[in-house]
């Protein structure tokens, strides 16, 4: 664990506890969610990109060490066999592939489950909360997976409380996110929380990061048509998707899928249970509070983005479907950035 440091006043100085993340790679692991997460890790680990394990530490384990083929081909070599988990502050298990038949082995299987009866926090990064939940580890624990695998997650697990919307979610001892770009979200959230906001900014200022998302921000892209097992229906949410700043009325929608007003309104009413003039306004204010968690524009220039003619009106129909004004839920998102130890997986 390091060195102790000597100090002249009270005498031998423990060094600091590191933050120690054990990573299993499934067969076909998305690389970018794997490297993402351990270069924000390393990054803050020390400064001026020195890449010591000064204030956190991580191991890939298997069950082998057999070299693991990740989606796009690139193999990573594990660095540990299963050791005892408790060494461990999270288990984060990277997925990738969702045809492969079995991504990870029995053994692995076993590890994951000792660990959690160990009362060790696991963390399923992009599908590898599928493995979680094949597994029986995500029962009664909130699962954040990507749009893109929304349906599919139902299907195989009917009786999880799943969402496609946030880009990462942390809920007692299990954590989720959607992939990509959102596993260094939620490696900084653990940085911010197991050693500084300091080691935070150091890190994503490195990976030309911006800031770092919450768990409360919503993912880039959450088309409304993979909800609806309709391909007409699902053609005029993305024509609808494709004129959010307005250009195209409800009688060209229809036109472009084949019906008539009368019967898309129809058809949208028995799919959607929702007309689709109230679905243009979800989508659009969808989008409008999207725009307004990742960016500073003016609320009048989200508002024309959107379609909407005025701030006003913007302003109406946005606290009528989110009971709060979109400067109210700009500022409370700024809010939750700046507390510490934000509710999730405990220390």
């Amino acid at each position: 664990m390091g060195q102790s440091v000597q100090s002249s006043s009270s005498g031998t100085v423990p060094p600091p506890r590191r933050l120690k993340i054990g990573f299993i790679l499934a067969r076909s692991f998305t690389l970018s969610a794997f490297a993402l997460f351990v270069d924000t890790l390393r990054l803050a680990s020390d400064q001026l990109d020195r890449s010591g394990r000064v204030l956190a530490d991580w191991q890939v384990l298997g069950s082998t060490r057999h070299l693991i083929t990740s989606s796009c081909g690139v193999q990573v070599a594990p660095t540990s066999d299963f050791v005892d988990p408790c060494q461990f502050d999270y288990i984060a298990v990277v997925g990738g592939l969702l045809a492969v038949a079995q991504p990870v082995d029995h053994e692995t299987i076993r590890f994951l489950k000792h660990a959690a009866a160990k009362k060790v926090p696991l963390i399923g990064l992009c599908t590898g909360s599928f493995i979680l939940a094949e597994a029986g580890l995500m029962k009664e624990h909130g699962t954040c997976v990507s749009w893109l695998h929304y349906h599919e997650f139902r299907e195989r697990f009917p009786d999880h409380e799943v969402r496609p919307d946030r880009l990462f979610n942390l809920d007692r001892k299990r954590g989720s996110c959607a992939g990509g770009s959102s596993a260094a979200d939620l490696a900084a959230a653990l940085v911010r929380r197991h050693i500084s906001r300091d080691a935070e900014r150091n890190a994503l200022e490195v990976l030309q990061i911006e800031k770092a998302r919450t768990q409360f921000d919503i993912q880039t892209r959450q088309p409304l048509c993979e909800y609806f097992n309709d391909s007409r229906v699902a053609a005029a949410l993305i024509t609808m998707e494709q004129h959010l700043e307005g250009g195209i009325t409800i009688d060209q929608l229809a036109a472009s899928v084949g019906l008539s007003r009368r019967q898309l309104e129809r058809l949208f009413t028995e799919k959607t249970r929702m007309s689709p003039a109230l679905a243009f306004r979800r989508l659009r204010l969808d989008r409008a509070r999207q725009i307004l968690l990742t960016s500073k524009k003016p609320i009048i220039e989200v508002a024309l983005d959107v379609g909407f003619v005025n701030s006003s009106h913007f302003t109406k129909e946005f606290r009528r479907t989110y009971g709060r004004t979109p400067a109210e839920i700009r500022d409370a998102a700024a809010r939750d950035r700046e507390v510490p130890g934000e509710s999730g997986l405990p220390r």
